[in-house]
């Protein structure tokens, strides 16, 4: 099976050196292997994501030495395939309706450490469409004793320092949104879905996605799709200490761009992260 990687960007921002040092870990990884590097655009938030964006993505990364095949995948090109994904989840009776609002959820989750509450379908308000969450239990009631073997290969390092085998713990996110009305399908079963349609044999990314790799690998186990080998890298700090961030307002690679700097230099800036 051939070794490929991808990169999986949003175009609701412009990608800052975070992003670029993600981008050049998959595709050096590619190349080592003489495998395959895979632009994808993860644009199913049509709130937030813009067309200068995207473009910009591939300029940036043009500018970086990188290719890829094209065409490009574009998620909201294919939103009727995460839906029958969605359907089957329901029809397996491994979703149920929550028709609380993004806020109340917020809220609730501040204020008490308990599941958070949801409405019964007969109690729905008139005006609001449910999200659709993921039902914990009845997963587990569905894969049985497969449920103790859900796990996935770490070959980087986790952000405390996981590696090697992890035995997949989906409660530490709980219940997660895999539809909600104002975007439709959520990240989690988009990711799935497309990384098995591209397939994905090892995904490299942040240590800020270590976590959602549990739920993600139930779902696979749920769908009957493949479980890629994950490498989770350290994340990228200003000088704060603090992760670079589309919405905290990180210099963006085109703003040290236009401040002279090379992409030698961005390169320097990365080396000390090259083995995390």
């Amino acid at each position: 099976m051939t070794y490929t990687t991808r990169f999986a960007p949003s175009p609701t921002g412009y990608l800052h050196p975070g992003h670029a040092f993600s981008a050049l870990t998959a595709f050096k990884a590619a190349r080592s292997h003489d495998g395959a590097f895979i632009l994808r655009i993860e644009d199913i938030d049509h709130t937030r994501c813009r067309p200068e964006y995207e473009q910009a993505i591939y300029d940036d990364l043009r500018w970086m030495g990188l290719d890829w095949p094209e065409p490009v995948l574009r998620q909201s090109e294919h939103m009727a395939d995460y839906q029958v994904a969605l359907e089957r989840l329901k029809s397996m009776g491994l979703v149920y309706p929550c028709f609380k609002t993004r806020k109340e959820l917020m809220l609730e989750a501040l204020s008490a450490p308990q599941d958070t509450p949801v409405l019964p379908p007969g109690d729905a308000p008139l005006d609001r469409e449910p999200a659709w969450r993921l039902a914990l239990t009845e997963a587990r009631d569905y894969l049985g004793s497969r449920w103790e073997g859900l796990g996935f290969e770490e070959q980087g390092r986790g952000p405390n320092g996981e590696h090697g085998w992890q035995v997949a713990d989906p409660s530490i996110n709980g219940d997660v949104v895999l539809a909600r009305k104002d975007v439709g399908i959520a990240y989690h079963l988009a990711v799935v879905v497309d990384d098995a349609r591209q397939g994905i044999t090892h995904i490299h990314r942040g240590h800020d996605l270590f976590e959602a790799t549990h739920t993600q690998v139930l779902l696979q186990a749920l769908l009957g799709l493949p479980t890629p080998q994950y490498h989770h890298h350290a994340l990228l700090l200003d000088d704060t200490g603090q992760r670079l961030a589309k919405r905290k307002g990180s210099k963006s690679l085109r703003d040290l761009r236009d401040e002279g700097i090379n992409l030698a230099d961005i390169k320097a800036l990365m080396a000390n992260y090259a083995k995390a």
